[in-house]
């Protein structure tokens, strides 16, 4: 399991753009988001007003593809399942800022930037030959 977490620690850290779904009507709904780590835990900033935090208030279940780089098949990625909160804390916003954000948000105190916190329930290691999927529950 060391050697797993491992392998998904280095695709995140590889990797910062992937997609999130959340549901919508009983129905997925994807957007393309950038991802932050601390281990596995996942950090995307947002707007407070975004349909996202609208439907993760009503279902905080969460789907992430993150990892394929598009460059063939047998590329390495991770399906992730889990559980977003919204966090508008000012320690973890200032913790996450950045120039990126800065394309969006006005500073750290932007009363509509808030952050989107996705603890992993399940995370899939995918496509690394016959050994996969390797599944790690949390």
């Amino acid at each position: 399991m060391e050697q797993l977490k491992t392998e998904i620690l280095n695709i995140l850290k590889e990797n910062k753009v992937g997609t999130l779904a959340t549901v919508k009507n009983n129905k997925p709904h994807t957007r393309y988001m950038t991802f932050y780590n601390e281990e596995l835990t996942l950090y995307t900033p947002t707007g407070k007003d975004t349909y996202k935090v609208e439907e993760i208030d009503q279902n905080p279940h969460v789907h992430i593809l993150i990892g394929y780089t598009g460059e063939g098949i047998g590329d390495t990625f991770l399906e992730i399942e889990g559980t977003a909160k919204i966090d508008d804390s000012q320690q973890t916003k200032e913790r996450l800022w950045n120039e990126e954000i800065a394309k969006w948000f006005d500073g750290p105190n932007d009363p509509n930037y808030i952050v989107l916190t996705i603890t992993p329930n399940t995370i899939r290691y995918m496509n690394k030959g016959e050994d996969t999927p390797q599944v790690l529950e949390l």
